[in-house]
């Protein structure tokens, strides 16, 4: 399999990290969001990364340490 990782991720473990998380949701119950013949969802996964279709957000310390306390106190 070639991976074609987008110009939006500063490094190819950044990729690995996104892709991870979001296979994580693939395999709690999240709709795909990419139609493959593959039910894997680490290959789903990385697809969907491929095409840019899962956001993420680069954190900053501060606002790591916020959003934790946040979901700690909810």
């Amino acid at each position: 399999m070639i991976i074609k990782i987008p110009d939006e991720f500063d490094s190819k473990f950044r990729f690995i990290i996104v892709a991870a998380e979001r296979a994580k949701q693939l395999q709690n119950g999240a709709p795909a969001r990419v139609s493959v013949k593959s039910r894997k969802a680490s290959y789903i996964a990385i697809r969907e990364v491929e095409q840019q279709l899962v956001p993420f957000k680069i954190l900053e310390k501060k606002e790591k340490e916020d959003q934790e306390e946040e979901e700690t106190q909810e």
